[in-house]
């Protein structure tokens, strides 16, 4: 398995941000939410992945940044899940919607269960 976050599946481009936005469709799972939406990439990419984390629930930047740094480590730990079962390329948002501090476990196993529901999301959609 290859746990790696390279640069090219890091959500940099304003204009699929945008498509997120105003045309992707959500699924949530306490305290996370996954903002989604199938779209083309270069070279055979499958995901692209954003996390962010509201200023409203933490007012200090160091805050942000570790819960930012604990979304991308869960992401990069279960991205299996999701590169195994998908068959078209996706573009994500991960959100961290909450005033509580989630443990760093906690937040994986909740990662875990929202990629699951996603999965199956879809699969009804087909």
């Amino acid at each position: 398995m290859n746990f790696t976050y390279p640069k090219n599946e890091k959500l940099k481009s304003k204009i699929t941000i945008g498509l997120l936005f105003t045309e992707g469709k959500s699924v949530s799972k306490y305290p996370l939410r996954l903002v989604y939406n199938a779209g083309t990439f270069d070279e055979g990419e499958k995901i692209k992945i954003g996390v962010s984390v509201s200023k409203k629930y933490f007012k200090k930047a160091v805050d942000r940044n570790y819960f930012k740094r604990v979304l991308r480590e869960t992401y990069r730990l279960n991205k299996h899940l999701l590169l195994d079962n998908l068959d078209q390329p996706y573009s994500f948002m991960l959100f961290y919607q909450s005033k509580d501090r989630l443990s760093y476990a906690e937040i994986n196993t909740k990662t875990i269960q929202l990629f699951e529901k996603f999965l199956l999301q879809i699969k009804k959609e087909q």
